[in-house]
């Protein structure tokens, strides 16, 4: 019996959806039973990939939300289709924004008149469509200082952002099940929120967010397999040359089951030393077009990540094809420190160390101590 859920991510601009999107594919893994589907906001492929926009004289607002509408519609029917014929049982359908959007460009009344063109369809029906809505609060309320990282062509005004955002939080007040992510802490945190909340929107445990590092003597991978299911995922991050100051650039390949995701990171160093990172799922094609921009002083970092559950909290071990002796084990858990298997042998915490993040380990391609 198939189970899909359907969530919409909405929000105002520079919200943080493009790098939720890449966390919930990191997170709901065929390997684990499940397949996401994505739906991308259809305006902005309207506007360019057919060239069609309410502005500069091409149409009005109100005729551009006829064709907006029209494509949702149909690439909801789809995805519902797509649900159907795929292997795994629990699908999950993200939408990038969807019809409730639209309600934000026009009036209540001109809405309403535009959806009447859809088969009669009322605000009440699309709603029912969807099993949740998480707005995501743009940056522009309470975290101004990146409103426009990673986006350069962002043409809105923090004010403009702003309004739009409170226009759509509207638009979707009558949904159910809308949740609110704000500010509140930083954009790390953000994220993790959001997860949480689709964790509990699927009826699933929430997993432990707390994460320690350990340096580990290589274990016997074979036996945490087969003792504990662990789930292999296959890793090649490589880091590309620099276009801004204090800005870290880096595509990441992941193996998922037999297919591949790709990922595309910046990560901004703020004036108080504080990080900013915003991720975004690309194209194979777009893949392959970073990676001639790689830094050349600088290995690609492969790894594969053993992934399972101990004793109630989710347990990773990243084994690197230059060390044979040593490995590096996550632990997350609310509860300080997580217990960990009988069968790993930990050498020191390196929690925080910068000699083990992965940046590092680009450059010495080892687990060693200089």
């Amino acid at each position: 019996m198939k189970r899909i859920i359907r969530i919409v991510l909405t929000g105002g601009p520079a919200a943080g959806k493009t790098t939720l999107i890449s966390r919930i594919l990191n997170e709901f893994k065929p390997e684990n039973g499940w397949r996401v589907i994505t739906i991308p906001e259809t305006a902005t492929e309207l506007i360019s990939g057919f060239g069609i926009r309410p502005f500069g004289g091409c149409m009005s607002m109100l005729a551009f939300q006829d064709f907006v509408i029209a494509d949702q519609l149909h690439k909801e029917q789809l995805a519902l289709k797509a649900a159907q014929v795929v292997d795994e049982e629990n699908i999950l359908i993200i939408y990038d924004r969807a019809v409730l959007d639209d309600k934000a460009y026009v009036t209540d009344e001109q809405f309403a008149e535009v959806l009447s063109h859809f088969d009669g369809r009322t605000e009440a029906e699309v709603l029912a469509g969807y099993d949740a809505v998480l707005h995501l609060v743009t940056c522009a309320k309470g975290a101004e200082f990146a409103y426009d990282l990673g986006n350069a062509a962002r043409t809105e005004s923090i004010e403009a952002a702003r309004e739009m955002d409170d226009r759509t939080l509207r638009a979707w007040s009558g949904h159910r099940n809308l949740r609110v992510i704000d500010n509140s802490v930083n954009f790390d945190d953000k994220m993790r929120r959001a997860i949480r909340e689709i964790y509990r929107i699927v009826g699933e445990p929430v997993p432990m967010m707390k994460k320690r590092k350990y340096l580990i003597e290589m274990p016997d991978i074979a036996l945490i397999t087969e003792r504990y299911n662990a789930v292999a995922l296959q890793m090649m991050q490589t880091y590309l040359l620099p276009t801004q100051p204090d800005v870290e650039r880096r595509i990441r390949q992941q193996k998922n089951g037999e297919d591949y995701l790709y990922f595309y990171t910046e990560k901004h160093t703020m004036a108080d030393g504080s990080k900013w990172a915003t991720e975004r799922a690309v194209s194979e094609k777009q893949y392959v077009r970073y990676l001639m921009e790689c830094d050349s002083s600088m290995h690609s970092v492969r790894k594969v990540k053993h992934r399972f559950i101990y004793d109630g909290h989710r347990i990773e071990i990243d084994v690197y094809p230059f060390s044979g002796d040593r490995a590096v084990l996550f632990a997350y858990s609310d509860n300080e420190p997580a217990a960990l298997p009988p069968e790993v042998t930990v050498i020191r915490e390196v929690t925080g160390d910068p000699a083990y993040k992965n940046r590092h380990l680009a450059t010495t391609q080892t687990l060693r101590e200089v």
